[in-house]
């Protein structure tokens, strides 16, 4: 009888879950049945800077770790292989072999190895994190606007600056990281149009070391520094870290984070020095490219997260930024207005 009863309850919980009406369903041991009839098992390919790089791979990371308690689905977690499409193919193919579906790939570096894998597997879904050159039924491209969320912060760097000259660190010089660039010189220049905007681009491709050297980011950002910037904005990656320890070393300066809300893993002595980040919320498309998986949505196309859904932003773990949120928002709701268009180039 009590065997009975547990089976109901679930059986009712994944009929709220889903709104549909109460059904027997199997439930595996293994993760959660999608409309009562299969296990899911999804797959994840980070970049070559894995999980633990409180950035980008974190943010899917976060996704996935709340598609595991919400949604109880099961999952294989891989780091890219080798640094080649021959390396991330072989990252794809393995999750393939262990049953998953639908495969994650996070980073537009996979593109070639989303291309390559998913024609040799047409029968399970891929989704790419920031990557629109792959189409094909079964490949879902997950892309932002980087640019709206980058144009916020650009607005809080001026506010910030003392010496009306901030700097930009990027990761590798490529069109998708020039989007953060771009938005972040025109959210700046909204509020001083004389202010001085400098930039380094940490490597150029193919060499693409740029979004993992920590050396590469702090010797960037010191070289703005010294050069009277006061404000640093880096879309590095794990490169990242390298200046805000820079940023650290100068008095009166300030970091701006970036995809996650860094002020938040960032060490004791370095968070006060975190003005805010822009929020790409990876984690969101994650989550939501999961479960739209177990609703039934299997098929390939183009979904854009932006600032009207959330999916772009900026934080404000530390108290620092409260007294410019005024401005922050009237931008916020502008862009959403449509009153300003945000460059992405």
């Amino acid at each position: 009888m009590r065997q009975r009863i547990v089976a109901f309850v679930l059986t009712a919980a994944v009929a709220v879950l889903y709104g549909c009406a109460a059904e027997p369903v199997t439930v595996s041991t293994s993760g959660m049945t999608a409309l009562g009839r299969e296990t899911i098992h999804v797959g994840i390919a980070y970049d070559s800077a894995g999980r633990g790089d409180n950035s980008f791979n974190d943010m899917a990371a976060a996704g996935l770790d709340r598609a595991k308690k919400e949604l109880l689905i099961d999952a294989t977690e891989v780091t890219a292989q080798a640094e080649t499409d021959e390396g991330r193919s072989a990252s794809l193919r393995e999750l393939v072999k262990a049953g998953s579906n639908p495969v994650i790939a996070v980073g537009f570096l996979y593109a070639g190895a989303v291309g390559t894998v998913s024609k040799e597997n047409p029968d399970t879904l891929f989704a790419i994190i920031d990557d629109a050159s792959v189409t094909a039924d079964n490949v879902v491209s997950l892309l932002f606007a980087e640019q709206e969320g980058s144009y916020l912060v650009g607005v809080a760097a001026a506010m910030a600056s003392r010496s009306d000259h901030i700097g930009f660190v990027g990761g590798v010089q490529v069109p998708l990281i020039e989007k953060f660039e771009a938005g972040y010189a025109a959210g700046a220049r909204s509020v001083d149009s004389d202010i001085r905007i400098d930039t380094r681009y940490l490597t150029r491709p193919p060499d693409f070391s740029g979004f993992g050297s920590p050396e590469k980011g702090k010797a960037a950002a010191a070289d703005l520094l010294g050069s009277g910037a006061d404000v640093i904005y880096s879309a590095a990656g794990g490169s990242g870290s390298g200046s805000f320890e820079a940023v650290r070393a100068k008095p009166g300066a300030w970091a701006i984070g970036v995809d996650s809300d860094q002020y938040l893993t960032a060490p004791a002595a370095i968070q006060p020095r975190i003005l805010t980040s822009m929020l790409k919320r990876v984690d969101n498309a994650v989550f939501q490219e999961i479960q739209a998986y177990i609703k039934g949505d299997r098929t390939g196309g183009v979904k854009q997260y932006d600032l009207k859904v959330d999916g772009v932003g900026y934080a404000t773990s530390n108290a620092a930024v409260k007294k410019y949120e005024p401005r922050l928002e009237r931008a916020r709701f502008a862009i959403l207005s449509g009153a300003v268009k945000v460059p992405t180039s």
